[in-house]
């Protein structure tokens, strides 16, 4: 018999570090404090919520395969509506809640995250 997609790729809650249970296998949190260190950020526990918010974002739609950016930019409007939305999430990741977030979080920023001729932060 084989196992679901999201078993394989996300952990559950027998997850090494309990604060995390859905980030993706090969992730870490001392791998996403260096990666955010050389990114210039200091992570404190709102950084933490987004990167939570991020994984379980992803682990619901692993069957899906890939997500869009607006996607993901609206679950995180909604999600962080009660603190001030994206915006406030810019305060925290002034390299974009989505792209910055992703990267520390353990995931390929998805298309169209980053568009040079925009203005987007990089």
């Amino acid at each position: 018999m084989t196992e679901p997609l999201d078993h394989i790729l996300y952990r559950s809650g027998d997850s090494t570090d309990p604060e995390f249970p859905y980030a993706p296998i090969d992730w870490t949190r001392g791998a996403a404090e260096r990666r955010a260190q050389d990114e210039g950020l200091a992570l404190g526990s709102d950084h933490w919520d987004l990167v939570r918010a991020l994984h379980e974002f992803f682990a619901r739609h692993a069957d899906r395969g890939h997500v869009r950016f607006r996607e993901i930019h609206d679950a995180l409007e909604e999600r962080f509506h009660a603190r001030g939305g994206v915006r406030f999430l810019y305060g925290l990741f002034p390299g974009g809640p989505v792209a910055q977030g992703c990267r520390i979080a353990g995931y390929e920023p998805p298309a169209g995250t980053i568009d040079r001729g925009f203005g987007s932060v990089v």
